[in-house]
């Protein structure tokens, strides 16, 4: 066991993010299929850095440990979150890769199809490698999906910082965010995402993501499960039915109504909503079910746009 001290009265303040960025091109019409596109359109993207952005703007202190190429689309991105207030110390350009492309389609009821064109950065690797203890010991909380669980240098480096974040009692939130195809198997990727869920304050995952970890369709059964695997609050969302949250707390929000353009980072914005909120409140669970109604609304309007952010 790691003898690290708790949080004192004087602990940080700071929320660390895991992932990347990314651009995403996206065809601000309806497609049936992708190949039909004739223009695109650089947005910002990258669910962990959707993520991050939404919570700065709550006036959340966030940072975002982890990075995109070293050439003009990377830079592109990193100028964007210092825009937005992220911190940057944990953020780099890796030199001799490219920053990774998104290729965006979204079908008439809005749902995105993406094809990612450049190579897969470990941009956590690079971004904690040397420093993590230190950059865990100067985080509030730890904010990760699985997209950096994939590889295997990126899933130790991730599972450490989640160990440390325990053993120092900073939160830990934890997105499954799964995209199934990088995954060989959906069994790979609900054995990952399962592997993170004790001692979580907080779950948020869909329908389909908590019916793939704990094997229960019913939203309701899937939540009871994840509460027992460990994690203290577990938040649903039910796409236009709203969302539930169950644990320490009760709580349920309806859906918001919303003119759907794309879904492209709906889930990002509610969740940058509940993670800035909790850091806003210090990590009160009670944040959680006060910022749900607000957090579903977001994740309404992020519905009528087509970029996640914009």
């Amino acid at each position: 066991m790691l003898a690290i001290q708790s949080q004192t009265a004087c602990s940080p303040t700071r929320i660390t993010c895991l992932g990347e960025a990314l651009v995403d091109l996206i065809c601000e019409r309806p497609l049936e299929r992708l190949a039909q596109a004739d223009a695109f359109v650089p947005r910002f993207g990258g669910a962990v850095a959707n993520v991050a952005v939404t919570a700065a703007r709550t006036g959340a202190r966030v940072a975002l440990a982890g990075g995109a190429g070293d050439d003009s689309w990377g830079r592109w991105l990193r100028d964007r979150l210092a825009r937005e207030g992220v911190e940057l110390s944990l953020f780099g350009l890796v030199g001799g890769s490219q920053t990774p492309i998104a290729i965006v389609g979204v079908a008439a009821g809005g749902e995105p199809r993406y094809r990612i064109y450049g190579e897969t950065i470990a941009t956590v690797v690079h971004a904690l490698a040397d420093r993590l203890e230190d950059a865990i010991r100067g985080s509030a909380a730890l904010f990760f999906s699985t997209n950096t669980l994939v590889s295997e240098r990126e899933r130790k480096l991730t599972m450490r910082a989640r160990e440390l974040a325990l053993a120092l009692d900073r939160p830990v939130i934890f997105d499954p965010n799964l995209r199934l195809h990088r995954w060989a198997s959906t069994a790979h990727a609900s054995r990952a995402a399962n592997a993170c869920v004790p001692g979580a304050l907080l779950v948020r995952t869909n329908e389909a993501e908590a019916a793939l970890m704990t094997g229960e369709r019913d939203p309701e059964r899937a939540a009871r499960a994840l509460l027992q695997a460990g994690a203290r609050m577990v938040v649903i969302t039910l796409g236009a039915g709203g969302a539930m949250l169950r644990g320490e707390l009760r709580a349920d929000a309806p859906g918001a109504q919303a003119r759907v353009i794309s879904t492209v980072g709906a889930g990002d914005a509610l969740t940058g909503v509940l993670l800035g909120r909790l850091g806003l409140a210090r990590f009160d669970p009670s944040a959680v079910a006060a910022s749900l109604p607000e957090a579903v609304a977001e994740s309404a309007r992020a519905c009528e746009r087509w970029g996640a952010l914009d």
